[in-house]
Order: C-alpha cells, then sequence, then structure tokens
C-alpha cells in the first residue's frame, strides 16, 4: 500500500476510500488491518473502507478486479459500499469498515488491495481519471 501511494505520487492524506480484500477470515481480517495501520498511521481510523466479498462472495483470481470496479463505481457514484452482515467487531479489527450501510461520500482516489493465492499481492491506487 504505501509503495502504491508512493509510486502514484500521492499524498497518504489524499486517499478516501480503501477497497479492502477483506474476506472475513481470523487471519486476513487481522494482518490486512495490521497492514492499513502501518501504512496509514493514525489517519487508517479515518479512512472509510470495505470489502465488495460481503457481497459477491470470493471471486478467487477475480477478487482484485471486482475490488477495483467497486472503487470506480463508487467514486463515480458517490457512494461507498458497505461491509453488509457485519453483526460482531473484532477488537483487532477496528477500523471504519463502513458496516452494513452504504455511505454517500465524494472520492478522487481509493486504493484497491488486491491479494492473491501464494502472495501474489498488489495494491493499486485509483483516482477519477483513472489508475496513477
Amino acid at each position: 500500500m504505501t509503495v502504491a501511494v508512493q509510486d502514484a505520487g500521492v499524498a497518504k492524506d489524499e486517499i478516501g476510500y480503501l477497497a479492502l480484500h477483506g474476506t472475513s477470515t481470523l487471519l486476513n481480517d487481522k494482518t490486512e488491518t495490521v497492514a492499513v495501520k502501518l501504512c496509514f498511521g493514525r489517519q487508517a481510523y479515518e479512512i472509510p473502507m470495505s470489502s465488495i466479498k460481503s457481497m459477491i462472495g470470493h471471486p478467487q483470481g477475480a477478487s482484485g478486479a471486482a475490488g477495483v470496479v467497486a472503487a470506480i463505481l463508487a467514486m463515480t457514484h458517490g457512494m461507498l459500499p458497505p461491509t453488509i452482515n457485519y453483526e460482531q467487531s473484532d477488537p483487532e479489527c477496528d477500523l471504519n469498515y463502513i458496516p452494513n450501510n452504504s455511505i454517500a461520500k465524494k472520492v478522487d482516489l481509493a486504493l484497491c488491495n488486491c491479494i492473491g493465492f501464494g502472495s501474489k499481492n498488489s495494491a493499486l491506487v485509483i483516482g477519477r481519471g483513472g489508475a496513477l
């Protein structure tokens, strides 16, 4: 995530939405939460974020693409998707995961986590004009 933000040439505080990999598994969600906090520090608590998988399931190899499309649509329509079925929070996962209901918010830059099997991981910063 840090490298993606640096490569995009933007400041971390310009990121308005995070499209998480968010598989709703203990190991993945805690690890991704720690990584977000390492990248964004205290700002991590301010950034709205969610995982499209809560609504579509895990599309395996298409996970990254689904998250990127959801982030593009969110920026286009000014409506950030929720993490649905969010009923019980984990104290170690304490960020703003947009629980259960979408929120209206204009976002110019989003960061998408694309995590794959075998540690084929990437992060992509996208803006209203495309990938940066």
